[in-house]
């Protein structure tokens, strides 16, 4: 079946919410109903700044979501312009390997373009090899280190 990838829709938190939750699980973070409720809030809420796109398999029964990316605009104050900062990528494990992947960040990528941003940037965790060898293939690796302050 051809997977497909569109803007997330009101329709989609069932399908959305096993994904959303697999994320926390492959990110072993806390994952409650009140996180999922708020983020799903935020995605559908046009003063929020954070978007998505889904990965969608048509079957007989209905769509069936298998990949989501979120993301949000950012400045991007030395060129004075903006940029996507891709958020969350996950992809059910049983379409890892497909493409799926790939088609979200394309798509997150083509956004950026039609708005006319300067990039799309994203970070993964060290141990997350498998990920950093779709991201190999279609983004620069840059030499940036991340630090964080928990508040």
């Amino acid at each position: 079946m051809t997977i497909t990838v569109r803007p997330i829709g009101d329709r989609d938190f069932f399908s959305w919410i096993p994904l959303f939750a697999g994320y926390a699980e492959f990110y072993e973070s806390p994952f409650s109903d009140e996180t999922a409720l708020t983020v799903w809030q935020w995605l559908h809420d046009a003063s929020h700044e954070l978007e998505a796109v889904v990965a969608v398999e048509p079957g007989e029964m209905g769509d069936t979501l298998v990949g989501f990316a979120h993301f949000r605009e950012v400045p991007r104050t030395l060129e004075s312009r903006r940029g996507l900062y891709l958020d969350d990528l996950f992809v059910d494990p049983e379409h890892r390997g497909s493409g799926v992947g790939t088609q979200l960040i394309e798509a997150v990528r083509e956004i950026g373009e039609k708005r006319g941003h300067s990039l799309v940037r994203w970070i993964t965790a060290e141990s997350n090899e498998a990920a950093q060898k779709v991201y190999d293939k279609v983004a620069d690796r840059t030499s940036w280190v991340t630090y964080e302050i928990r508040v």
